[in-house]
């Protein structure tokens, strides 16, 4: 039987640290979860519902010091 290949680049298969962090606390508190998903539901594209999130996060970083930056709240949003 073969052993399903696992994502081993980055941080938790993300780019960077940063990235990493940001889309934990977008996905894992439900307030943000929520705003992430009214985001990508009224907004065209990804890029504009990146840039709804950053607006509404109302911080500048988490709780754990990662920047919530466009780049990184966009990443968070890939694949979903």
């Amino acid at each position: 039987m073969a052993t399903p290949k696992r994502n081993t680049s980055g941080y938790n298969g993300h780019k960077n640290w940063n990235h990493w962090n940001v889309s934990l606390w977008l996905f894992n508190t439900e307030s943000r979860y929520r705003l992430v998903q009214r985001s990508l539901k009224y907004e065209k594209n990804k890029d504009d519902a990146a840039r709804r999130i950053l607006r509404y996060v109302g911080e500048e970083t988490t709780p754990d010091g990662a920047p919530y930056s466009f780049s990184s709240v966009r990443a968070a949003l890939v694949g979903i």
